[in-house]
């Protein structure tokens, strides 16, 4: 039930947006009464915060994977990629999210989120990543990860963050990579 409702809430967030997510829409849409969503969780508030704590643990496989390719290919392709994946449809909509509701940022900074929950751990993906890089001598040894990852997602984010219009293509994005990085990358 947990996952249909969870489902639905994205599925209303991608058709019209935070200001239309309610719990009787989300509800309708997955097609329960209204009261299953209250019987799973205290109020709309945290069942908002436990989409946005399920969100944030996908991150974790996609950061295993990003770490794991460390060495590999190129710094740029594999950044672009985790941008592309970090902001994808969803992504931005519960972005979104998270903006507009100061009852969910409570519960969410409540539960030890800081910043813009989602953001905060994208970012921390992407230093993880860079830091491994750095590691391997692909990034610079005095390169500041932990400047370079925020403006990655700042940048990334800049770019996506509007719903309503056509997402930016994988050019587009490796080319805000390759300037966020150009005085660090140390690849042939």
């Amino acid at each position: 039930m947990r996952e249909q409702l969870f489902g639905a809430a994205e599925r209303i967030l991608l058709r019209a947006g935070p200001n239309a997510l309610t719990s009787r829409a989300v509800t309708a849409e997955a097609g329960c009464a209204k009261g299953v969503l209250h019987r799973h969780f205290a109020d709309f508030d945290a069942f908002l915060a436990e989409l946005v704590r399920d969100r944030i643990r996908r991150l974790d496989d996609q950061a295993a994977g990003l770490r794991a390719a460390a060495g590999t290919g190129a710094v740029a392709d594999h950044l672009t990629a985790a941008l592309l994946d970090v902001f994808g449809p969803i992504a931005v909509a519960v972005v979104s999210l998270v903006i507009s509701r100061d009852g969910l940022r409570a519960q969410l900074r409540a539960g030890g989120s800081t910043g813009v929950p989602l953001l905060t751990e994208a970012t921390a993906l992407l230093a993880s990543y860079l830091t491994a890089e750095r590691a391997l001598g692909r990034i610079a040894a005095d390169a500041d990860v932990d400047v370079l990852a925020p403006t990655l997602i700042g940048a990334g984010h800049l770019l996506f963050a509007d719903r309503e219009g056509t997402p930016p293509d994988a050019p587009a994005v490796r080319r805000v990579v390759t300037t966020v990085i150009a005085a660090v990358v140390r690849e042939p």
